[in-house]
């Protein structure tokens, strides 16, 4: 009987996804709406994503447009981004509000790749803890007899092949968002 890895796929993918979003609201410069995820707005008592009470559209390179559905929200949609400290500028107008993107300086450039590798790093030990609960489960069934002694290394083997696969492909991720803070 061989070991199921389908868990350990899904928890990996999980990982990756992570990565990828974490890395999404790094700003490069770029306007990208994604930067907005994380921002909560005050909206008839709750709080609530920004995406939920206006439509995000890209103006141009260096500006996003925030559009309301309801123009009493303007100045609540104002003060979250200020309160969302992303280094931001928000101009309001009659259509709503307009977020500007500043130029990046290559300190800032350094400093946001040095936070790109704290990210693909703790991507990479979430990995490891995860390979070793499967290699701990792996041990206990071969102890317990519902696993042969070749069939432990043919796991151990496996899961290193799939740990590096999945290794490769944050480092893609990190590489290609270093890249794009580079540009």
């Amino acid at each position: 009987m061989a070991y199921n890895f389908s868990p350990f796929k899904d928890r990996a993918k999980g990982v990756s996804e992570w990565l990828v979003k974490e890395l999404s609201g790094i700003r490069t410069g770029r306007a990208t709406p994604a930067v907005l995820d994380g921002v909560q707005v005050e909206s008839y008592g709750t709080r609530q994503p920004l995406k939920h009470v206006a439509a995000i559209t890209i103006e141009d390179a260096k500006t996003l447009r925030v559009a309301p559905w309801d123009q009493s929200q303007i100045k609540a949609i104002e003060s979250a981004l200020a309160a969302a400290n992303l280094g931001l500028s928000a101009a309001t107008d009659s259509a709503g509000v307009r977020v500007i993107f500043p130029d990046l300086t290559a300190e800032r450039r350094q400093m946001l790749i040095k936070i790109v590798k704290e990210k693909f790093e703790e991507a990479r030990v979430s990995l490891r803890k995860e390979r070793e609960k499967v290699w701990n489960e792996v041990v206990d069934l071969e102890k317990a007899g519902k696993l042969s002694e070749d069939d432990k290394f043919r796991g151990k083997d496996e899961l290193q092949k799939l740990v590096d696969e999945v290794n490769q492909h944050l480092e893609d991720i990190a590489s290609k968002k270093e890249a794009e803070l580079l540009s």
